[in-house]
């Protein structure tokens, strides 16, 4: 084929946090410190921004998947963290939609609100639930852009029957997009490429 391959692969780390890929998270808590802590290794390892996310067996608390953002590591605009652990999720499941029968109902925990195309990416995967740390307005506070989400998006999830928890260990997650910024952000949006907020226009 004349087309090149495309992949988006975790970063190295991943396996030193991910020792256990039957491991179980009990809780909301454990769960989105899983999350958190994948974004903070991101921005520690220099392998992407501040924004982690994982797929978790709503009733058992089994990992299915992590992500984390690789857009700049991928030259990928859409290789965001919540996008990463679904696409990783579907092939480790085989299906391209993750509340189809027979699966366990499954829920999408992200260390940040996601942005207008993850919003999207949320509503065909098929997930359960959507299990947020920090708020858009931290990520858009340190100079991310996030799109044009509409206002009433969690009603509109929620009419979709995918439930909205927000605000989990919020303080937590805002503290590493404050770290990625003190660490001299890079952005991807196009405009916003390679400075800090700063001395983005």
């Amino acid at each position: 084929m004349r087309f090149p391959l495309v992949e988006v692969a975790l970063p190295a780390w991943i396996d030193a946090v991910v020792s256990d890929p039957a491991a179980v998270y009990p809780d909301l808590d454990a769960q989105m410190a899983f999350a958190i802590e994948l974004a903070r290794r991101n921005v520690a390892a220099g392998t992407g921004g501040p924004f982690g996310a994982a797929i978790f067996d709503m009733h058992t608390g089994r990992l299915v998947a992590p992500g984390v953002n690789r857009v700049m590591a991928a030259n990928c605009s859409v290789a965001h963290a919540e996008i990463t652990a679904i696409m990783i999720a579907q092939k480790i499941l085989g299906t391209w939609d993750l509340g189809g029968e027979g699966l366990a109902p499954l829920r999408l925990v992200t260390s940040t609100e996601p942005c207008a195309m993850c919003l999207g990416a949320v509503v065909w995967s098929g997930v359960r639930q959507l299990v947020c740390g920090a708020r858009d307005a931290d990520a858009r506070r340190i100079g991310f852009d996030e799109g044009p989400k509409p206002a009433e998006w969690v009603a509109a999830l929620e009419s979709r029957g995918i439930a909205v928890i927000q605000d989990v260990q919020r303080q937590d997650a805002a503290a590493v997009l404050a770290l990625y910024l003190d660490q001299g952000a890079l952005y991807t949006t196009p405009g916003r490429r390679n400075g800090p907020v700063g001395r983005v226009p």
